[in-house]
């Protein structure tokens, strides 16, 4: 079984009393059931799953409003039955059966002992067009992406090196304590996540296969593009032109969003259309540009102006035809396709903070005046601090949007993703215009972006003291 960390959260959630049910909410493949499931498995709950699309009759349990009259039902039909305190009720796809949705209502106020967890690929389009009341105040959400970096590194059989990174402290940051040997072996793996991805059914591919095996990881990655491709159908209308989008979608990462560039025989509004089906599958999501003067970002977001991410690294290498050969040749990490391997990699951990129940958002910062344009990759907020986000390689006097946007928005803290062991410098450069900005430059390598929220938090409270 794959070790995941989102499992923590759902231990939380099991020991509070009362709780309330949680929908799962994430792209098809990224790991729902397989989450619950191992879930059960540590917390010692038997479960009872029903899947809507598996067995759609199984709906008509749950057209009433009584909880026990739907337990009653559902062991009538399924011989299972589901009891407070030692079951977990599981109602997988979800979307497949919106009575169900409406029934976590009735469950949370009159069985809040009994522990219930639904999830759904495509929830987004049945959120969206169900005629039925939706439980609002009486379900918590938990947003579900493809497995993080260190958990991969754990189904490796390298559990103590995951745990070595995910306590990395920032003095070890600043005393270089990061050792050489080390350092390569992590770059290794992230090599190998980059090919592999997050998907749980390509890592379980990849550690059974071997680590010099990746034609097994291929087969499930080709796969899922089919299932993916399959759900077109369900979108609704447009299909041809949600395949389009879908296919240019691996090349356009990491570059501000032009209808042009995916296609000049269909209008802009088709192909926003189109990329806005993927988005509410999960498949893609939108990186939002903002004014980045406060928090929340989102107060200051431009929506005509947005990237996009791919739903994972491994899906987006396999499109662009990507092996853990072609990064290997590759000297420096971040040139691969133009860094948007890196970037994504970034972005869809950035993606998803620690706290799974906050809607998954990212944004990017960019200045477009003729004579002194600027971007970054990234803007996030930690706390009430708004830190800018590069992912380069290289010398730090190369990093000129990140200069200007600390002078603009008198930012004393910067995060650098790199290939470089981590490092905190304090900076003080000149600027073309002859000012000069000072701020702390954290710097980190590509495989601690994990880490990287909680570095942050240990540098701000370090520069208070």
């Amino acid at each position: 079984m794959l070790h995941r960390r989102e499992i923590a959260h759902l231990e939380a959630w099991a020991a509070r009393r009362p709780h309330k049910p949680i929908v799962i909410r994430g792209a098809r493949q990224v790991g729902k059931s397989t989450l619950v499931r191992e879930f059960a498995r540590t917390a010692g709950l038997t479960l009872v799953a029903v899947d809507f699309e598996r067995d759609p009759e199984l709906r008509e349990a749950f057209t009433g409003r009584d909880p026990a009259r739907i337990l009653a039902l559902l062991k009538l039909l399924t011989g299972k039955t589901a009891a407070a305190g030692t079951h977990l009720l599981f109602l997988d796809e979800v979307q497949a059966a919106p009575e169900a949705l409406a029934a976590l209502r009735y469950f949370h106020e009159e069985m809040p002992e009994l522990h219930v967890l639904a999830a759904g690929s495509l929830l987004e389009f049945a959120l969206a067009e169900t005629r039925f009341p939706m439980p609002v105040g009486r379900v918590e959400y938990m947003h579900l992406g493809p497995m993080h970096f260190e958990d991969f590194v754990t189904a490796m059989g390298e559990a103590d090196l995951a745990g070595f990174l995910r306590g990395v402290a920032l003095r070890d940051v600043e005393e270089n304590a990061l050792q050489a040997a080390l350092h390569r072996k992590c770059l290794d793996l992230l090599r190998r996540y980059w090919v592999v991805g997050g998907l749980p059914e390509a890592v379980s591919a990849f550690v059974a296969g071997g680590v010099l095996d990746f034609e097994p990881v291929s087969r499930v990655l080709q796969s899922v593009v089919a299932t993916y491709r399959d759900d077109f159908a369900k979108y609704g209308r447009s299909q041809d032109r949600i395949r389009m989008v879908f296919d240019k979608l691996p090349h356009l990462v990491a570059r501000k969003f032009k209808y042009v560039e995916v296609s000049r025989e269909h209008r802009a509004a088709e192909i926003g259309a189109a990329l806005e089906h993927l988005c509410m599958a999960r498949v893609a999501c939108k990186v939002f540009r903002t004014a980045a003067n406060g928090v929340p970002l989102a107060a200051e977001v431009n929506e005509r102006f947005f990237k996009c991410l791919h739903v994972d690294v491994g899906l987006m290498c396999a499109a662009l035809g990507l092996d853990v050969l072609d990064l290997e040749r590759e000297g420096d990490l971040t040139l691969v396709n133009r860094g948007a391997v890196a970037e994504q990699f970034v972005g869809q951990h950035l993606l998803y903070p620690e706290a799974p129940y906050l809607t998954p958002a990212l944004h990017y910062w960019a200045r477009e005046n003729r004579n002194a344009a600027a971007e970054l990759d990234y803007v996030i907020a930690v706390g009430n601090r708004v830190v800018p986000v590069e992912v380069k390689a290289g010398a730090t006097g190369a990093l000129r949007s990140l200069h200007q946007f600390v002078r603009e928005k008198s930012a004393g803290l910067a995060l650098r993703f790199n290939a470089d062991p981590p490092s905190l410098l304090r900076e003080s450069r000149k600027l073309p215009d002859g000012t000069t900005v000072r701020y702390d430059l954290l710097s980190l390598p590509l495989y601690l972006v994990g880490q990287a929220r909680r570095l942050i938090r240990e540098a701000a409270a370090e520069r208070r003291s």
